[in-house]
C-alpha cells in the first residue's frame, strides 16, 4: 500500500524516470529489454532453449544484415571513410596542440633560466 508520503513523491519520481529514458543508450536498453520480454512472452522459453529455434533465428538475422550491409553499401562505406578522415583530423590537430604547448613550455624554461651562449674561456 502506497502512503500519502509516496504519493507525495510520485510525480517527481516519475519525472526523474522519464528524464533518465530520454538519453539515446537508455531508450536502446529498454526497447531491448522490451523488444526481449515480448518474444520470450510470445516464443515461450521452451522455443529459445531449443538449439534448432536459436539455429534459424541466426541463420534469419545473418540474412537480413547480409541484405541490409548490401543494400547500403555505398553510405556505409562513405561514412566510414568520413569518420576515419575526421579520426586523423583530430589527432593531427591534437599533435599541432601539443606542439604548441611544447614551444611555450621551452619558451618559459628558457625565460627563467638563460644559458650562456659563448662559454668561459
Amino acid at each position: 500500500m502506497m502512503t500519502e508520503e509516496m504519493m507525495k513523491h510520485m510525480p517527481q519520481m516519475m519525472s526523474n524516470a522519464a528524464h533518465a529514458l530520454s538519453a539515446p543508450l537508455a531508450k536502446g536498453a529498454a526497447v531491448a529489454a522490451t523488444g526481449f520480454a515480448a518474444g520470450r512472452g510470445l516464443l515461450g522459453v521452451s522455443l529459445l532453449r531449443n538449439p534448432l529455434t536459436l539455429l534459424a533465428v541466426g541463420v534469419a538475422g545473418g540474412i537480413a544484415a547480409g541484405f541490409l550491409l548490401h543494400k547500403y553499401e555505398k553510405e556505409i562505406i562513405e561514412g566510414l571513410s568520413k569518420a576515419t578522415g575526421m579520426g586523423k583530423d583530430f589527432a593531427l590537430q591534437q599533435k599541432e596542440n601539443l606542439n604548441d604547448l611544447m614551444a611555450e613550455a621551452q619558451e618559459k624554461v628558457e625565460g627563467v633560466a638563460p644559458t650562456p651562449e659563448t662559454p668561459a674561456a
